[in-house]
Parts: structure tokens; sequence; C-alpha cells
């Protein structure tokens, strides 16, 4: 049987991580009774110390620069295939005309 994934709030994110910088709590035991991981603690932690704005963005958005990456990697994909595709077409036409 498969597992439901747990989410969880900006809100709730944000009240552990002061537990552990605030109240002096460890992960672990911010994360024990709060009944979520506490490495889970430790990342939301780390999120939100390297981008305050942006951390916990929310579920499937993206933030400005992951949406770049995306749309680079989206470019590339697709002029690859493209570039694949005239090669097998010039490897055709040069048969043809051989």
């Amino acid at each position: 049987m498969k597992k439901q994934r747990r989410t969880h709030s900006r809100e709730f994110k944000q009240e552990a991580v002061a537990l552990v910088m605030e109240q002096g709590y460890s992960c672990a035991e911010a994360g024990r009774s709060l009944g979520v991981n506490g490495a889970l603690i430790g990342r939301w932690k780390r999120q939100l110390e390297d981008d305050t704005c942006e951390a916990f963005p929310g579920k499937g958005k993206r933030t400005a620069e992951q949406q770049r990456i995306h749309e680079l990697e989206t470019e590339n994909r697709r002029l690859r295939m493209e570039k694949e595709i005239l090669k097998k077409a010039t490897a055709f036409f040069v048969k043809e005309n051989s």
C-alpha cells in the first residue's frame, strides 16, 4: 500500500524552524515534538537561511532561477532533437543522391 505524502504549510515550517533558532531546540528534538523527521527541519532551516523571501514556495512553484533553468533545459532538449532530425535528413538525402 502506498504511503500518503504529508504536506506542511509555510507557516508550520517557519514555526518549526523558529523552535530551533529562537527556542534553542535541536532539529531532532523539534522534529520529535512536531511529529516530523529532524533532518527535514534541518533542511527547512537551511532553505530559510539561504533565501528568506523565496523559501518554501509551495507545491509546484519554482523560484525565478529554477524557472529559468527549466526553460533552458527545455530549449536544450528541443534543439538536440532538431539537430538529430537534421542529421538523419542529411544522411537520407546524401544516400538518395549517390
